[in-house]
């Protein structure tokens, strides 16, 4: 069989390369940014590999032979999984590859917006040598930390972070109360953005969760509050972050996604003072990249052996 890697930002494609060759099928490789790009890539494939390229029902349309799609992450936001359905191609992704690196990331920048690391930094390079030179610090076991979305990583989040906050809460109407972590309090979303100090998003990308955390959920929470984003982008609604960060209403946040991927030029959240951002890194260790890459190529190559991928996220036909 033939499949296609539709677009990545890896240094190239050997590892997946030797996954689908070593079974025996054939692997190509494209930069594809549209729809047209896709339809033009994929003629002739039964499968493909995707990063952001868009993949939905005029893709489908063009492309009969596409069986399954899988997707190089967790989330799987850039494939329209309803139209997948319609066509009958299957949809798989990677959904437990880095969960330790996300979960210590997110903590890794709730620590140092609490401890204000960053400030420190850029104070002592710019001279100051004061340790109140960035205001008042609080000490972590006196706060609450908030998870919502208590799923693979927000559950690891909470055991990384439990024997340094005084309390935890965790809201995910979707995991059942028996799944919940031992010493997380179960609490609603009405509860849990007014008495977490510092909130930690750990929600996959839907129609539910989009723009989220919105004006009016942040001006639920604690006045000098914090917040941490590794999830996706678009559950942020990032003006509305900025002008809570401006009114003093969150103190500071850590942003390690965004809707828009780099930001540029005169991007606002490249010039905010109380702002961390890192660049769609929380996934990343050596370690964790090998992991996801195969496992997403391992989807296809199972799906030809068995007919169903390892990691289903939609079934096909």
């Amino acid at each position: 069989m033939r499949f296609l890697v539709t677009d990545h930002d890896f240094p190239d494609v050997a590892l997946e390369r030797e996954v689908v060759e070593r079974a025996g099928h054939e692997l190509s490789v494209a930069q594809c940014r549209t729809e047209d790009d896709v339809i033009g890539a994929a003629r002739g494939c039964a499968g493909a590999l995707v990063q952001y390229a868009p993949m939905n029902a005029r893709v489908f349309a063009a492309l009969p032979e596409l069986r399954i799609v899988s997707r190089f992450g967790a989330g799987f936001d850039t494939v329209n999984v309803k139209d997948a359905k319609e066509h009958g191609v299957w949809v798989a992704n990677s959904p437990d590859y880095g969960v330790g690196e996300v979960a210590a990331h997110a903590l890794g920048m709730a620590i140092g917006l609490v401890r204000h690391i960053p400030w420190f930094n850029r104070d002592v390079h710019a001279g100051r040598w004061d340790y109140n030179s960035t205001g008042p610090v609080r000490r972590l076991s006196g706060l609450t930390l908030g998870i919502l979305g208590v799923g693979r990583i927000g559950k690891r989040m909470a055991a990384f972070a439990k024997p340094l906050f005084g309390r935890v809460i965790g809201c995910d109407p979707y995991v059942d109360a028996r799944d919940f972590p031992d010493g997380v309090e179960r609490v609603s979303r009405e509860r849990l953005f007014p008495q977490a100090d510092v909130l930690s998003l750990h929600v996959p990308l839907t129609d539910e969760t989009r723009h989220g955390v919105d004006a009016s959920a942040l001006a639920a929470m604690k006045r000098g509050s914090y917040l941490v984003n590794t999830a996706r982008g678009p559950v942020v609604d990032v003006p509305a972050l900025l002008a809570a960060l401006d009114s003093g209403q969150i103190e500071a946040a850590a942003l390690d996604v965004l809707p828009k991927e780099p930001p540029v030029g005169d991007d606002p959240v490249l010039r905010h003072p109380r702002l961390l951002l890192t660049p769609h890194a929380a996934f990343y260790s050596t370690e964790g990249e090998k992991e996801l890459r195969t496992k997403a190529a391992m989807n296809l190559v199972e799906w030809a052996r068995t007919g169903k991928p390892t990691y289903v996220v939609s079934e096909g036909r």
